[in-house]
């Protein structure tokens, strides 16, 4: 059984990998053992270019790497198929060998190539992180002796997934970077995306450049009497919650902070994501007394690339297609309807069927989905 203690050491220990990266292939084990299974890993898909490859994994046999990576078009492919939105859903475990069989005897003869001489006898998987070009999947292996995977090991994983997304989330921005308490301010000052370390209330104790052009033009965030202020009421409480929560149970976190929609003063559209930070020997050391850190990333900063996967995910037509990206790109309703050379009323259509595939309710939720799936471009360090 799990006990509370036991979850809030995961927990930390998942966290503390957002800035110390090569702390991950000890956190899967602990996670694995947790669920009693013998290995497992974390495998990022590039689905663009149908490649796949080996984050980080415990357990595995040395050659199993290379066994892996000589299917890497296939196993891509699978994934992409597998794995898409309209037959799994994030953050939902899937034993692998039911979505096997659907895929074809070619899928099958790989998987009994990669299963059988490890003796594993069933691999839970689930999809951490997407996004429109990309896929971190989450994978732990039981071994024959060990019986099947029950309900009781996915109850449990549904639990720790929030906050491995979290955890690899900024570690996307954090471009994998491990962070020094001596070389913290020079590699958040190096990142587009605003970063403030906050403690109690909000209590601002850092803010890189990008954080203080920001305060300077008060969106989408502002620094009042020396705390983290959101004009948007609900996305001020729903940061100020998750902040409070990161400080004193982040095991209690699960989704909360992650992706909140934030809404400027202009209108503008961004996102925040909250890693906590008052606990764990790794993080506590990094800005004494800090609850947490807040990355906000602006509409300014355009996602990398097209958006035609996310239009692909959700049935957009062409013309929503286009849409979507006017407003991605920081375009109001009316300044998107003269750019694409359409009338208002037509727009607006557009976008209450944007709103309907994709189950955003505001401009700004739809923004910070957009974000989720397409990163921003980093700024590159000097």
């Amino acid at each position: 059984m799990l006990t509370h203690a036991r979850f809030s050491d995961l927990i930390g220990m998942i966290y503390d990998c957002a800035v110390e990266p090569d702390n991950w292939p000890g956190t899967i084990a602990q996670i694995c053992q947790t669920i009693d299974c013998m290995s497992g890993l974390m495998l990022l898909i590039d689905l663009q270019l149908a490649q796949s490859r080996l984050a980080y994994a415990w357990g595995m046999k040395p050659n199993w790497e290379r066994r892996f990576l000589s299917h890497s078009n296939h196993v891509s492919g699978f994934y992409q198929r597998a794995f898409s939105r309209t037959i799994c859903q994030d953050g939902e475990p899937q034993v692998l060998s039911s979505l096997i069989d659907a895929a074809g005897p070619r899928a099958r003869s790989i998987y009994a190539e990669l299963t059988e001489p490890e003796g594993i006898s069933e691999t839970m998987q689930t999809v951490v992180f997407r996004q429109a070009r990309r896929l971190a999947i989450f994978g732990a292996n039981r071994h024959k002796s060990a019986g099947q995977l029950a309900d009781n090991e996915s109850a449990m994983m549904r639990l720790l997934v929030p906050h491995i997304r979290r955890a690899v989330a900024i570690s996307d921005i954090l471009d994998i970077r491990k962070l020094e308490t001596h070389t913290l301010a020079a590699i958040l000052d190096s990142f587009s995306t605003g970063v403030v370390v906050v403690g109690d209330r909000g209590r601002i104790l850092h803010a890189n450049g990008s954080a203080r052009t920001m305060f300077s033009a008060a969106r989408p965030v502002c620094a009042s009497a020396g705390f983290l202020k959101v004009h948007d009421a609900d996305a001020h409480r729903e940061l100020a919650d998750a902040i409070a929560v990161a400080q004193h149970n982040e095991a209690e976190i699960g989704s909360a902070g992650i992706g909140v929609a934030l809404g400027g003063s202009g209108g503008e559209p961004s996102i925040a994501h909250v890693l906590p930070l008052a606990h764990g020997d790794l993080r506590t050391r990094l800005v004494p007394q800090a609850s947490a850190a807040v990355f906000i990333t602006r509409a300014e900063d355009k996602p990398a690339g097209n958006l035609q996967a996310v239009a692909d995910s959700f049935g957009l037509t062409p013309a929503e297609a286009r849409v979507l990206e006017q407003l991605a790109g920081g375009a109001t309703v009316a300044e998107a309807a003269q750019d694409l050379g359409t009338s208002l009323y037509t727009a607006k259509t557009h976008l209450a069927r944007i709103f309907s595939k994709t189950g955003a309710a505001r401009q700004a939720d739809l923004i910070a989905l957009v974000h989720r799936l397409v990163p921003p471009i980093h700024r590159p360090t000097n």
